[in-house]
């Protein structure tokens, strides 16, 4: 029978890099199992979104871990999270059909709290 793998911690609330100004702004993080939801928290602050409509990405932990090795610079292949910095220093982080567009302070933000570990997720042994 197969189980799903079990990472530490194992669930969080929403949370941001510790680089973040003021957290109005900034690529959002939740742990959930062993999967990652990823959102934008300028899309809540819109008036005009609807919360139901909000996109938000979701990844296995594993696919979450290999992408934060390539934006430590880790690692240089290609995973299905893919992160592009335009010409206009916004990154679009993209996932299948679901698109987030971070500013340039958002993702640096977002680039140094992965470089200081704070978005792991530690798989447990079985």
């Amino acid at each position: 029978m197969l189980t799903a793998a079990k990472y530490q911690p194992e669930s969080t609330g929403w949370f941001t890099s510790s680089r973040t100004n003021n957290g109005n702004q900034c690529v959002e993080v939740r742990f959930d199992g062993d999967v990652v939801l990823i959102r934008d928290s300028k899309y809540r602050r819109d008036p005009e979104h609807r919360l139901e409509d909000e996109p938000i990405i979701t990844v296995a932990a594993a696919e979450w871990m290999t992408f934060l090795a390539v934006v430590r610079g880790r690692l240089a292949e290609r995973t299905p999270l893919i992160a592009e910095t335009g010409a206009d220093g916004r990154t679009t982080l993209r996932h299948g059909h679901t698109t987030l567009i971070y500013t340039p302070g958002e993702w640096r933000a977002f680039v140094a709290g992965a470089r200081d570990g704070e978005f792991d997720r530690i798989p447990l042994p079985a």
